[in-house]
């Protein structure tokens, strides 16, 4: 192995330990690549099947097969799905995403619940990602901020998710930060 090789693997190792995924999908995988390549430029270059099979060989757990045909079967219900421009867009991508999984779940589609799961999962990152970078304005990082507050409650509490979210807005530090988000 050469040394730029070994340097590549420790950098996507390094990288996956950040992202602290449990199980990597083709979004995830997809989401270190871009990372890797912010962060280290060129030197970081490579494509998503390398970087898959650097984590298998480290023992990260790899979720490709499943969920490839658990998207591919449902491919139009997750085409454009995750949205979060504005916090109307996120309260709408959110009410797709309980409505997929609560259809998948009645329907016994284990693996369209996980996939349903990971964009939101994904959804939650980015708005993370979003809300810590300096570059973007303040207004909107606090938007992003609370975006991904919205996707980790409804991740972790999804049968009391739409009510919380109702009490939330109606709350008057919501208001004094965010206004009405349906006249946006």
């Amino acid at each position: 192995m050469s040394e730029a090789q070994k340097h590549k693997k420790e950098m996507i190792l390094e990288a996956a330990h950040e992202i602290g995924v449990q199980k990597w999908s083709v979004a995830e995988i997809d989401q270190l690549r871009r990372k890797l390549l912010a962060e280290h430029g060129e030197a970081a270059k490579t494509g998503n099947e390398y970087i898959g099979e650097v984590l298998k060989d480290a023992g990260f757990k790899i979720q490709l097969a499943e969920r490839e045909e658990a998207e591919e079967h449902f491919e139009e219900e997750f085409e454009d799905i995750l949205h979060f421009k504005t916090l109307h867009d996120a309260e709408v991508s959110l009410t797709r995403l309980d409505e997929l999984a609560r259809r998948f779940r009645a329907h016994g589609e284990t693996a369209a619940v996980d996939r349903v799961l990971e964009i939101a999962r994904l959804g939650k990152r980015r708005a993370e990602m979003i809300a810590r970078n300096r570059k973007v304005e303040e207004k909107k990082r606090q938007e992003k901020k609370e975006i991904a507050e919205w996707f980790r409650i409804w991740l972790e509490t999804p049968d009391a998710f739409f009510d919380w979210l109702e009490v939330r807005k109606s709350s008057p530090e919501f208001k004094a930060t965010f206004g009405d988000i349906e006249e946006e």
